[in-house]
């Protein structure tokens, strides 16, 4: 990845997968490196399908290995183009692919005493019992600050469209918050 900023304190880290979640945990990242003038180091992680255990009992092919690697590089790049596009994050960035469980990459790489780890917290309501366990895991495991971000109000009303839209209910777009 390119850097934007040279003159840099501590690390903003911050987990990302391509949800909802992890693109407002992202922005609100990217404002903390700016703040705190340090450098944005946002993780994806991957494992491979069935998880590691399933990986070392059916041995992978390295081929295989290197596309699902190559995959999740291409996503990181499209999400952080997404987000930031030509202008960047206004800091230095550094992009970063690790093959782990999302909690153990993310507290692995926020390592340092100065970091400062973004996290999604996960949905509300009764979707709240199914997701939350990276935040959970970071919080409990990380030696930083961990900077749990809620979901966006816009988020819900997403989900309430497309549950609405899934069930071929009317939607009446006037009630949608602009």
């Amino acid at each position: 990845m390119s850097g934007y900023d040279t003159c840099t304190s501590g690390r903003v880290v911050v987990g990302v997968s391509g949800s909802l979640g992890s693109v407002t945990a992202l922005r609100r990242a990217a404002v903390e490196a700016r703040r705190r003038e340090a450098e944005l180091w946002p993780v994806l992680a991957w494992e491979p399908p069935g998880g590691e255990l399933a990986a070392r009992r059916s041995p992978v092919p390295p081929p295989l290995v290197e596309e699902w690697q190559r995959t999740a590089r291409e996503r990181l790049l499209g999400l952080l183009d997404e987000v930031f596009g030509d202008t960047g994050p206004g800091v230095q960035l550094h992009g970063t692919v690790v093959r782990a469980s999302p909690g153990l990459a993310l507290v692995e790489t926020a390592d340092r005493d100065d970091d400062i780890l973004v996290v999604g917290a996960g949905r509300r309501g009764w979707h709240r019992a199914f997701s939350g366990r990276v935040t959970r895991y970071c919080v409990t495991h990380a030696h930083c600050p961990v900077l749990a971000i809620p979901p966006s109000p816009l988020e819900e009303e997403l989900a309430s469209a497309h549950r609405r839209n899934a069930w071929h209910l009317p939607l009446d777009v006037r009630k949608l918050p602009c």
